[in-house]
């Protein structure tokens, strides 16, 4: 079923949205809470709230990219679940990894993760991104966006793990000159 027809049933407030949404992007979303949890159970939790929130939020919103409103509010919950889960227990997670990377580049705000809900601060992100080559801007997704290990991305984009960190090193330095020159550091 196309998006668009999913989004209708939505708006008709039609149960049969849920069950097309989790057929068509049930493993999407699943993957991206699996990548943040590393847990089969709270990566399922977090899919059915994310069917939840998609039922609340449409309407009124109307999603342009159905796959992209889904993964977000998966990510979300995912990243919340993480918090919480951790709260007693910092690091060793790849949720941690990601924030530390990150952080290199973005330090100096009040935390990496408010400093990424700021509007301004993600439409330079976006403007940045748009700069790379696409190889390296799906390696930077899949690693600050979906939190995937950094040996599954240098499998899919058939590289060394090494190689694959070189390249996220020095994307991050180019970041971090770009938010330099844009007045966020």
């Amino acid at each position: 079923m196309e998006d668009m027809q999913i989004i209708e049933l939505y708006f008709a407030r039609n149960q049969d949205a849920v069950k097309e949404t989790e057929k068509e992007y049930g493993m999407y979303c699943f993957r991206i809470a699996d990548n943040i949890l590393h847990n089969q159970q709270d990566a399922e939790e977090c899919v059915s709230d994310t069917w939840l929130r998609a039922w609340h939020s449409i309407p009124p919103n109307r999603p342009a990219r159905l796959k992209l409103f889904l993964g977000k509010i998966t990510r979300n919950l995912a990243f919340d679940k993480y918090r919480q889960e951790t709260a007693d227990k910092r690091g060793g997670g790849e949720f941690e990894a990601v924030l530390d990377e990150l952080g290199e580049c973005i330090a100096g705000s009040e935390d990496v993760e408010q400093a990424f809900d700021a509007k301004a601060l993600r439409q330079s992100l976006n403007q940045f991104l748009k700069g790379l080559r696409p190889r390296d801007r799906q390696i930077f997704l899949k690693r600050y966006f979906y939190a995937q290990n950094v040996k599954e991305i240098a499998k899919e984009h058939q590289l060394t793990a090494n190689h694959c960190t070189v390249i996220l090193k020095r994307i991050r330095k180019k970041l971090q000159v770009y938010l330099e020159q844009e007045g966020y550091l």
